[in-house]
């Protein structure tokens, strides 16, 4: 297995694209993952590629003097409110950026409505050659493994991916045996952190510690080697592991730097790396 590893956004929120980039390069990442499609959380930093013409430029810059590549832009959120046809101009900016793919998840419980989302947007990314890797979030209507395989199964588009999340995987429940009864070409990416054992029983508690208390690989109880091992032979690892606490303790930088070598350091223990 040939392991890349991305600096997924959530990580280091509030670093624009170029600082990622120039970042990443010095710890040792392989690439990152940017968010340029806002949703209006606090937690979140706001980088327009689209409409901010010279941070489009700064990030050209920093992709050439490092050679560093983007893998995915987020969040392409499928719900009621609005329509995928929104998200062009982001994926058009991610074309020109060199980007593989956009994340997507729902968060509408409509099944006509997000079918026909999702389809639309599956064909729109190809317009412009990118993946949709969709990830099941256990706070949002599409949680789980089984739901996330049904949408992929009927709307039968050969750019739809899979993104598992280790969090999300953990804490829906799900075995290795069902991953293992999905097609590996869905697995191209993988949202790598840990998990503790004890699972939050309230969307408030779910949501918490999912955006700033992730685990650093190899502290929790996630079983990431069996999940590492049915990913595809040339998957990448994007590494999301907020944390508030320790980035306030560390700063960002050596934050971000732990999470790799922690990480590295699970993956030779378990003979992947």
């Amino acid at each position: 297995m040939k392991i890349q590893f991305s600096l997924a956004q959530h990580t280091v929120p509030f670093w624009s694209p170029p600082e990622m980039i120039y970042n990443a390069a010095s710890i040792g990442y392989d690439m990152v993952g940017i968010r340029i499609i806002r949703q209006g959380i606090a937690e979140e930093g706001d980088f327009d590629l689209v409409n901010d013409s010279r941070l489009m430029e700064l990030t050209k810059e920093a992709l050439k003097a490092t050679g560093i590549q983007i893998h995915d832009i987020d969040l392409a959120m499928i719900d009621r409110k609005r329509d995928v046809s929104d998200y062009e101009p982001a994926l058009a900016a991610a074309k020109e950026l060199g980007v593989r793919g956009v994340i997507a998840s729902i968060w509408t419980n409509q099944m006509e409505v997000y079918l026909d989302q999702f389809s639309r947007l599956c064909d729109l990314a190809a317009r412009y050659h990118l993946a949709v890797y969709l990830e099941y979030v256990t706070w949002a209507s599409i949680s789980n493994l089984q739901a996330a395989k049904a949408v992929l199964e009927l709307v039968k588009k050969p750019n739809a991916k899979l993104l598992v999340d280790v969090l999300h995987h953990f804490r829906s429940q799900v075995t290795v045996e069902e991953l293992e009864q999905c097609p590996e070409e869905w697995f191209e990416l993988l949202h790598l952190c840990d998990a503790p054992m004890r699972i939050p029983d309230t969307q408030e508690e779910l949501i918490e510690t999912g955006r700033s208390k992730r685990l650093y690989v190899g502290e929790g109880a996630a079983d990431i080697a069996g999940i590492v091992r049915r990913m595809g032979r040339d998957a990448v690892f994007a590494i999301e592991i907020p944390h508030r606490r320790r980035m306030q303790e560390l700063g960002a930088y050596e934050h971000a730097k732990r999470c790799l070598d922690t990480s590295k350091a699970y993956l030779r223990e378990h003979s992947i790396l």
